[in-house]
């Protein structure tokens, strides 16, 4: 009963380490500047009314906007005419914190087009992993040929380079193939995944090798059986392949980061993330976190959504 009572404590604390920081995240994208700065206003902040500075700045009046103004407000100097503009400007630029985060994220840069480009690269990505890694996982796990173990067992080698290693290689590549600044850059290094191969290769171990000798046997030829036989088995470790594909390569910064260099057309999510950090004065945390809030939460529900079949393509792949 008491060593019950620790792995609950365990799992707890775990669970408070991994939920701290979509707490702080969240939190903060609901906060104003001044109760991050000041550490205050609990979780949600005390919404109080706040002006968007920089809004205010962009409708700073010049001489012809207070001169036509005059009309509106006789007997005032021009200093005074042009203080009422500033306060008319401030009421109009007054919202709520959560409002001006929010609506900082998608208008201080284009986050839908970022978010596109996050969707056209990880659904590119792994559909050629998925186009590589069956068949040959098939042949590892139920071909029989000459060097299939030393084959398998560079399978294994391969996942022990981190992809830091490589990273300056596959660089000059591409530049020499004049591909970067492209969605060739950010798609054609990863088609290959050798842990796709390596779990698909645990889960064709469990299928039973009658199912393919019934297959062959009705005169279907090795690709047939990949794709019409072994395919619709897998569809549990494929949910399970994809969630470590798709996370992986949305919330990727270090190779987006190398890779484009030019135009902001390209950016994926996390790049941009950058346009909210200042230089002098400052990064914006608020609207940064409600970027962030953003970004992560199409995968939050894509988790949810696959969470039964997640946990039992992993539990078949033998990866437990």
């Amino acid at each position: 009963m008491t060593r019950d009572w620790w792995k609950h404590l365990i799992l707890i604390l775990g669970a408070l380490v991994v939920i701290a920081p979509f707490y702080m995240m969240l939190s903060y994208s609901l906060k104003s500047p001044g109760e991050i700065d000041r550490g205050e206003g609990g979780f949600f902040g005390r919404q109080e009314m706040m002006i968007d500075e920089r809004c205010v700045a962009l409708r700073d009046p010049n001489r012809d906007e207070v001169a036509s103004a005059a009309k509106r407000f006789p007997g005032l100097t021009d200093r005074e005419i042009r203080d009422a503009l500033i306060t008319e400007a401030e009421a109009d630029c007054a919202m709520r914190p959560a409002v001006f985060n929010y609506t900082m994220a998608f208008t201080e840069a284009p986050l839908l087009r970022y978010l596109l480009n996050g969707v056209i690269v990880t659904v590119s990505i792994f559909v050629i992993q998925v186009l590589v890694a069956l068949p040959a996982a098939y042949a590892l796990a139920k071909l029989r040929f000459w060097g299939r173990e030393a084959v398998f067992s560079l399978v294994l080698f391969c996942l022990l380079i981190p992809v830091h290693a490589i990273a300056l290689p596959l660089y000059i590549m591409l530049a020499k193939l004049g591909l970067t600044n492209t969605y060739a850059a950010l798609v054609v290094p990863w088609t290959i995944s050798v842990f796709g191969i390596f779990l698909m290769r645990q889960f064709f171990m469990t299928v039973p090798d009658d199912l393919i000798d019934a297959a062959r046997m009705d005169g279907m030829t090795e690709f047939s059986i990949v794709w019409r036989v072994m395919l619709p088995t897998a569809v549990p470790a494929l949910l399970a392949f994809a969630i470590f594909s798709v996370v992986a390569h949305w919330n990727d910064y270090f190779w987006p980061r190398i890779v484009v260099t030019g135009s902001r057309e390209l950016f994926t999510p996390p790049l941009g993330l950058r346009e909210f950090k200042g230089d002098g004065d400052g990064s914006f945390f608020g609207p940064m976190m409600a970027t962030a809030t953003v970004i992560v939460c199409p995968l939050i529900v894509a988790f949810l959504l696959a969470q039964k079949r997640f946990i039992e393509g992993i539990t078949l792949s033998g990866m437990k």
